[in-house]
């Protein structure tokens, strides 16, 4: 099956209601592109996805730096 949807203001796009069935999706929902040489996939961001990250925000404040930005541009 194909869908499609259209950009709106700001790119944002309307998830057609084929994906968010298929991908059980509700609002409030984290969801992932995944690009590669075949193209860029969507998928539901497991919850594991979700907390690991609010985790660690904040956490890592010594590596947000213009050095540390610097030092690791090119990795």
């Amino acid at each position: 099956m194909q869908t499609s949807s259209q950009l709106v203001h700001h790119n944002q796009a309307i998830i057609p209601e084929a994906v968010l069935e298929a991908l059980k999706l509700r609002e409030g929902d984290a969801i992932v592109f995944e690009i590669d040489q075949a193209g860029v996939h969507l998928r539901k961001a497991p919850p594991i996805d979700n907390a690991f990250a609010e985790a660690l925000q904040g956490t890592l404040s010594e590596w947000d730096s213009a050095a540390d930005d610097e030092a690791y541009a090119d990795l």
